[in-house]
């Protein structure tokens, strides 16, 4: 053998013995032989507990794995969301989530156990949901001028519920009372239905509320929708304006319900996630879930729910500091 030949054959030998030392992505699968965890960081029963279930269980199919729902709620959802930032960015830990833990109380809590961007990496916006402003039977008012006519006569008379502190509920009450240059007292209760149901009774002047919550009792005519807050008028409601309608401008506000992963979570796994929480969006059964449940499915891209993430979390902390909110 020449000198070029032996020099060409320890050359391939190199060659070879570096390609065997390096990970073949063929070997690396995901996922398998562990559980996936689909944390919600809110009481089972609610819209975000029932859209996890309902994709989880799909999920589990479609990758061959078991998908384990766990509630950790507490702390307007921040509890469960620390837990996952927390987790190891391997694929095994999902926070399905909303609005609130990653847009709103980041700017009402001075010290949060996690950076609301920098912990996660966005997975996909699941859906959207409108809101209405409702009152009471009882009360005078039909249009959102004439509330804001007798709250600005009446300083700290008018009242509005939501369902708890640092809620996306009660943001739409501070935008509106910025909006409207009055003073309002703001009521938070344990939960939509308490709120709705002091709505009901007079107890609260008014508040913005899920539209599914809401629209039995406005149907009965229990309540009356003064406005929505979506883009455009609802199906379900044709005969109510928006709120640019009724005359506030930029007044678009939907809760939004999405799934993240831990920060550093392998791109091809976060993508593998996505493609299949998209497909199972589409879904029969889980689109009739979400009419049920008033949530206008999206299924984005990863990158669409950062930047809608990006700009809540901005007009948000806009609303906080101006209206002066503080968590306790």
């Amino acid at each position: 053998m020449t000198k070029l030949d032996r020099r060409t054959a320890l050359t391939i030998a190199i060659s070879l013995l570096g390609l065997a030392a390096m990970p073949s992505t063929a070997q690396v699968t995901w996922p398998i032989g562990k559980p996936i965890t689909w944390v919600v960081p809110y009481p089972p029963g609610g819209t975000t507990d029932i859209l996890g279930r309902a994709i989880a269980l799909r999920l589990g199919n479609s990758l061959g794995a078991t998908v384990i729902v766990d509630n950790k709620a507490g702390a307007t959802g921040t509890i469960g969301s620390a837990s996952v930032a927390k987790a190891a960015p391997d694929g095994y830990t999902l926070l399905g989530t909303s609005i609130g833990p990653q847009a709103i109380v980041p700017s009402l809590m001075p010290k949060m156990q996690y950076d609301p961007v920098k912990a996660f990496e966005p997975v996909v916006l699941i859906g959207t949901i409108p809101h209405v402003l409702i009152v009471g039977a009882a009360q005078p008012f039909r249009t959102v001028a004439e509330l804001a006519a007798e709250a600005k006569a009446h300083p700290e008379a008018v009242s509005f519920a939501s369902g708890g502190k640092g809620t996306i509920l009660q943001m739409q009450g501070e935008l509106l009372r910025l909006q409207t240059g009055t003073r309002m007292t703001h009521v938070p209760y344990k939960g939509d239905t308490p709120a709705i149901q002091d709505v009901l009774a007079g107890h609260a002047t008014f508040m913005f509320a899920p539209v599914a919550a809401a629209l039995p009792h406005i149907l009965s005519g229990r309540l009356h929708a003064l406005a929505v807050t979506s883009a455009v008028r609802l199906k379900s409601m044709p005969e109510v304006p928006t709120m640019g309608q009724a005359g506030f401008k930029d007044f678009v506000v939907e809760q939004w319900q999405a799934a993240y992963a831990p920060a550093g979570t392998p791109s091809a796994v976060v993508q593998r996630l996505n493609q299949e929480i998209v497909r199972i969006l589409k879904d029969a059964e889980v689109v009739a879930m979400a009419d049920k449940l008033g949530v206008t499915l999206v299924g984005s891209t990863p990158q669409q729910l950062a930047e809608t993430q990006k700009a809540d979390l901005a007009k948000w902390a806009k609303v906080i500091k101006d209206a002066d909110v503080r968590a306790d």
